[in-house]
């Protein structure tokens, strides 16, 4: 079947040819007629397998023909991370460049002012995370009245960052009589009850079982001592081994992530770090110099696990062990995309065996273990021009531990400490107590970026944040 078949447009078929697709993937087969037919949908897809174009493309047929209102946008995509909404918005401008219909971009970390002026002209396709869409409504520079199309994209993301309370409400400000469209990688209780009170009789599509890792990904086990240096040792070595052209390693802590690039950079590899503690236009450049191989290693915490679409990732590195077992199925999808093969390796040490476990019994495979990459001595983290003592020292003398050698089991951090250095992770559905609407928009500004400061970016607004598609 071609994309030919799936009763798209002419122009439609023209921008896909020119991205130089061929062939719908399954979810792409599945998905695009019942969207074109305005039925409600919903796709459960692993990330890899073509999902956003499986409603990109559909949406920009059903929106040629219509005009938009100031400050009334005719679609609405949500997404739960601000790297998510720039990459659809990527996707439109690459697939809709033959179409006249506009766009605008509502994320943290890009002034407000900007987005309200795009409001204004009026757009086709709204992109938006929850919290800068609901700052805005509140505000009053929006009207969701004439949306008659909704996204509601990584669904299960959604629930781990505790936005269903603002998916609902946005549901509740949009008319009734309008199409939806709900996509997500698991569909958990929440989901599904979410599903089942705003989709009226969907067209459910699954293309993979839920938590099923690629074929096309081998995947291995390392064990690696606890302690830092160490496991920067070992992933050293597993870099050296590997023909690696491109890698992403995956940390569970910000920290980690600073500091590893740190040490890679130090011993000469070409790396950058993207981590949630970055403001927006920071992140984007990082990822933009790794998309254009300026660097080739992206160190990263798990804000850029879901859905980023980064082609030719050759190799996955699990620097830890992640604490939730679907989090390891979102990472490695980083690589053997789009019929591609991949690699991943994940650093293991005594204290990961349940999460090993957890990880085998979610994905119903056994990971093969290989043997332990030999590490050098924990001496220092600096690469070793030479050896011997430094002038002064004394022969037998001890030399104090380097303070990256102290094992980090050996040495918890407070729990606060350790709370506040995470990245933001699922926790248990009876754990998220209710909290009042302020403390809970609060919390999650560290994950969107909203806020009444805008991010702290006064810089300009880059072109494919608010733009017009030509004709």
């Amino acid at each position: 079947m071609s994309f030919a078949d799936l009763g798209l447009s002419d122009e439609l078929l023209k921008a896909v040819t020119e991205a130089g697709y061929t062939e719908p993937t399954p979810i792409q087969r599945q998905a695009i007629p019942p969207v074109l037919m305005m039925r409600d949908l919903i796709g459960i897809a692993q990330t890899g397998t073509g999902k956003t174009a499986s409603f990109v493309l559909p949406m920009i047929d059903v929106l040629a023909e219509g005009r938009s209102r100031a400050r009334m946008p005719r679609s609405l995509i949500l997404e739960p991370t601000r790297e998510l909404a720039v990459q659809v918005a990527e996707n439109f401008e690459k697939y809709g460049k033959h179409h006249k219909l506009s766009m605008a971009l509502l994320i943290g970390g890009v002034q407000m002012g900007d987005q309200v002026k795009a409001l204004e002209k009026g757009v086709d396709v709204l992109i938006a995370t929850p919290g800068r869409l609901m700052d805005l409504f509140e505000r009053g520079k929006i009207l969701l009245t004439g949306c008659n199309l909704l996204v509601i994209d990584e669904a299960d993301r959604m629930l781990d960052m505790g936005f269903i309370p603002d998916i609902e409400n946005i549901c509740t400000k949009l008319p009734a009589n309008r199409q939806t469209l709900l996509f997500s990688a698991t569909m958990p209780p929440p989901i599904k009850k979410l599903a089942d009170r705003f989709l009226t009789n969907p067209k459910t599509i699954e293309v993979a079982r839920p938590a099923t890792t690629n074929i096309n990904i081998t995947q291995r086990l390392v064990s690696a001592p606890s302690s830092a240096f160490g496991k920067r040792e070992t992933l050293r070595r597993l870099l050296g081994a590997e023909d690696v052209r491109t890698a992403i390693i995956f940390c569970n802590r910000k920290t980690t992530v600073r500091e590893l690039n740190k040490s890679l950079k130090k011993h000469g590899f070409r790396s950058a770090e993207i981590h949630g503690d970055m403001d927006q236009p920071a992140r984007l450049a990082e990822l933009d110099r790794f998309k254009t191989g300026d660097v080739n290693i992206l160190v990263a915490s798990d804000v850029a696990a879901r859905g980023l679409d980064i082609k030719g990732v050759s190799h996955v590195f699990n620097f830890d062990a992640p604490w939730h077992p679907d989090d390891y199925v979102h990472r490695i999808g980083r690589t053997g995309r789009a019929g591609a093969t991949g690699t991943a390796y994940t650093l293991v040490t005594s204290a990961d065996a349940e999460a090993v476990e957890n990880i085998e019994k979610l994905t119903g495979q056994k990971i093969e273990r290989i043997g332990d990459v030999p590490a050098a001595e924990p001496t220092d983290d600096k690469p070793r021009a030479r050896r011997g003592k430094k002038a002064g020292e004394k022969k037998g003398e001890a030399k104090p531990a380097a303070k990256d050698s102290v094992p980090e089991d050996d040495a918890p951090p407070a729990e606060r400490e350790t709370r506040r250095d995470r990245e933001p992770h699922r926790a248990p559905a009876a754990a998220r107590a209710p909290r009042p609407e302020r403390d809970r928009r609060r919390d999650r500004d560290h994950h969107d970026g909203h806020g009444p400061d805008d991010g702290g970016w006064n810089g300009p607004v880059p072109d494919f944040l608010n733009f017009t598609i030509p004709a």
